[in-house]
């Protein structure tokens, strides 16, 4: 019996569910970001954040608990190199899924997934919008208005004064 166990087996046994798994999070730690479905994306967050998070201390003990679910020396040699230096200030969420609509053949619902860290666009979309936060008020409204309407009182004299010359 089922009994409240939440699991997505995405339609595959487990031994194939995990070789997907590890293929696809190998595929995210070479290129940063993959194109898949969102249920697939979902299933591969659980399974590859805990793996990012083994990163962060490189050690031999989580270098080979990493390498023995992967299988794939490229992946772990980018993975505590480059990722885990990246992802050092980060306590989780190393992952982020951005949905990119539905796919013309089946309709199914497809995303991106990518390393947050990597994005270098939405980084810099960050930086630009916590620099330009300013908290508004009423006073501030009030005082932005009249002096708009002073503008033109001070443009209209500038403008004569070539003439009369």
């Amino acid at each position: 019996m089922r009994h409240n166990k939440s699991f997505n087996h995405l339609g595959r046994k487990k031994a194939h569910r995990d070789a997907m798994l590890a293929n696809m999070t190998v595929s995210l730690i070479m290129h940063k970001r993959i194109f898949t479905t969102l249920a697939k994306a979902k299933a591969l967050r659980m399974y590859a954040e805990p793996l990012i998070n083994r990163a962060k201390e490189d050690s031999t003990p989580n270098r080979r608990l990493v390498f023995s679910h992967l299988q794939n020396k490229e992946a772990v040699t980018e993975l505590f190199r480059e990722v885990s230096q990246k992802i050092a200030n980060r306590n989780g969420g190393y992952t982020r899924i951005l949905k990119t609509g539905n796919r013309l053949g089946d309709n199914a619902k497809t995303c991106f997934i990518e390393l947050v860290d990597y994005n270098e666009a939405m980084l810099k979309d960050n930086t630009a919008k916590k620099a330009t936060r300013t908290r508004r008020s009423r006073k501030s409204n009030a005082e932005k208005a009249a002096p708009a309407a002073e503008a033109p009182a001070t443009e209209a004299p500038a403008a004569e004064a070539p003439a009369a010359e």
